[in-house]
């Protein structure tokens, strides 16, 4: 019998902690929340260094996060790491270091990040568009409309895919398929400028 009651106590004062732990986490997130809002990113970072745990997947998110905010590229970047290397399927991180990246000008890794994501969600509408808009940039235009097309197969009437596409179709030398894309455009805005120049080219 005693032992029983032995057990049950042991029960309780586990319980019991990882309750009090569990409820000092949250209220550092929530802390660091409030603290957020007000745009005092500093503080909102010291809520969480406060209960700080390296294999934290959380705590290195939200850190990449608040450091990116305060304009510390480089620190958001290695906590944003950390957080890939705990939950490497992950697409979230991914999509959180592309900031600090981007920032800093390192497009070759932002790329690489993105075709990571890829990988795993291949119809990633946000990824596949800014990887369309990426190899668009470099004026790698059947890339781009490659990963563009995917967005238009599965959101046929979305403009800012269809504008895109239909420049890049239009900079690749086809025109019947530019053409196309810049009248599904005025479909949308009638008035649209881009859509209305890119004609103008094709006539």
């Amino acid at each position: 019998m005693n032992k029983i009651i032995t057990i049950f106590y042991l029960f309780i004062l586990f319980n019991t902690t990882l309750f009090a732990q569990n409820n000092k986490l949250a209220t550092a997130f929530s802390n660091s929340y409030q603290f957020e809002k007000k745009g005092d990113y500093i503080n909102a970072q010291k809520e969480i260094l406060a209960v700080y745990q390296d294999k934290s997947y959380e705590m290195n998110l939200r850190l990449g996060w608040l450091l990116y905010n305060e304009g510390e590229m480089i620190k958001s970047k290695e906590y944003y790491e950390k957080a890939i290397a705990i939950m490497p399927y992950a697409i979230e991180p991914k999509l959180g270091i592309v900031y600090p990246l981007s920032s800093i000008g390192n497009w070759d890794a932002v790329l690489e990040t993105y075709l990571k994501i890829l990988k795993v969600d291949p119809n990633n509408n946000l990824v596949n568009y800014r990887t369309g808009l990426i190899y668009y940039n470099r004026k790698e235009y059947a890339k781009a409309i490659g990963y563009l097309q995917k967005n238009i197969n599965l959101y046929p009437f979305n403009y800012e895919n269809l504008i895109l596409s239909a420049w890049a179709h239009l900079y690749a030398g086809q025109n019947t398929e530019a053409k196309a894309l810049f009248e599904k455009c005025l479909l949308i805005n009638i008035e649209d400028e881009s859509a209305k120049a890119g004609l103008k080219l094709i006539k």
